[in-house]
């Protein structure tokens, strides 16, 4: 399976600007992929104004991005801002070519900057499968908290979209390859780079890890689209040989 990385700057709130800005920088990208992944908040940056980017399931960006996986024959993941039932939600969405959607709502809100008290968490994993690869999905805050990530479901890859500032930059990095390494998977850390109004400012590292913590595609400093291809077979070959899951702990999650 080829994946494409998009690392990029975020316009602030701007949802109409921010999709122009990704079609364009979808449609350079010339070879056939599998599966193309965007940020955090990729419509709006991490805002705790949802108010300023709210969408639907039925609003202009899932359309946009139902008819832009079409069109490249390619599924796309990223999260932005839903409203729904009155709630907000960082929702990650995973659009198949088909224009079939999944969906995952992420569970750990980043109390330091207050998004517990604006939006509303997620309480369930997502395993997506698809090009005969099993795929979990989560959101930045996430990768801190290894028990929900644990690989009890054998999934082959392990996707975290962000927006994460660069003081904490190195445990990004140490963090996305711990989760490799346990988990014996893929893993993809896709961030943002820029600056938002707040100050932040993010150094991107997008990358990616093969299931033994070797880098397929080193942290990244500058905007641009990094590709490569994964092997499903290396993997199941690595697992057998190793055996590591098969002495995982059992548990059950209370929270």
């Amino acid at each position: 399976m080829k994946i494409a990385l998009v690392q990029s700057t975020l316009l602030w709130e701007n949802p109409k600007e921010n999709r122009n800005y990704f079609e364009q920088k979808i449609n350079s990208i010339t070879e056939n992929v599998d599966l193309i992944v965007l940020p955090e908040m990729f419509t709006s940056g991490f805002t705790m104004n949802p108010k300023a980017a709210a969408e639907t399931m039925k609003g202009e960006t899932v359309l946009w991005l139902q008819a832009l996986a079409k069109a490249k024959n390619s599924a796309i993941t990223g999260s932005l801002v839903i409203q729904e039932n009155d709630n907000f939600y960082n929702r990650l969405v995973f659009i198949f070519p088909s224009g079939e959607i999944k969906t995952y709502d992420k569970k750990h809100l980043f109390t330091l900057a207050g998004e517990d008290k604006t939006y509303t968490s997620g309480i369930q994993k997502l395993i997506i499968e698809y090009k005969g690869f099993k795929i979990c999905p989560l959101i930045c805050y996430d990768l801190r908290f290894p028990v929900f990530a644990r690989n009890t479901e054998d999934y082959d890859v392990l996707i975290y979209v962000a927006n994460w500032p660069k003081p904490r930059i190195n445990a990004w990095d140490a963090l996305l390859k711990a989760r490799a390494i346990e988990n014996m998977c893929y893993t993809i850390g896709v961030n943002r780079i820029g600056e938002d109004p707040n100050k932040h400012t993010y150094p991107g590292h997008s990358q990616m890890i093969d299931f033994l913590g070797d880098y397929l595609i080193e942290p990244q400093e500058n905007e641009g689209v990094f590709i490569t291809t994964l092997n499903k077979n290396t993997l199941l070959e690595a697992r057998q040989k190793f055996g590591f899951l098969n002495d995982r702990d059992a548990f059950t999650m209370e929270k």
